[in-house]
């Protein structure tokens, strides 16, 4: 397998992965819902396996995903969806939280960097 296909399974498996989070779905209840194994969705999410047409079809819907999802970084390469340095166990996290918490994050993160950024300017000036 070449190293592209190898990094598209794995961006699209990070995604999967994601999706089962914010849906609350163990790989155990997702493998279930689409009659596949356990093992198998586990390979998909870690980019060993690669499903069919059909396969990859029935994972968006049962996670309620619009196929794009999985899909972008492949026809538009200079946007990824995912940053590949974001930590993973942050974002499953962040996906459960609901609007009101997700505005927290938000505020708490932008007032971050403005402290960064003044600290920054100092140590320069």
């Amino acid at each position: 397998m070449k190293d592209e296909e190898r990094i598209l399974r794995k961006s699209i498996g990070k995604k999967i992965k994601l999706a089962r989070a914010k849906a609350n779905y163990t790989q155990e209840e997702l493998a279930e819902k689409l009659s596949l194994s356990p093992r198998y969705i586990s390979q998909l999410e870690r980019g060993i396996a690669f499903g069919s047409a059909t396969t990859i079809t029935n994972v968006c819907k049962a996670l309620q995903i619009d196929s794009n999802f999985l899909f972008c970084d492949v026809i538009n390469n200079d946007k990824p969806v995912l940053d590949d340095i974001t930590d993973d166990k942050f974002l499953e996290n962040y996906l459960k939280l609901d609007n009101y918490n997700k505005m927290v994050i938000s505020i708490l993160t932008n007032e971050l960097i403005k402290f960064q950024d003044k600290n920054s300017n100092e140590k320069n000036a």
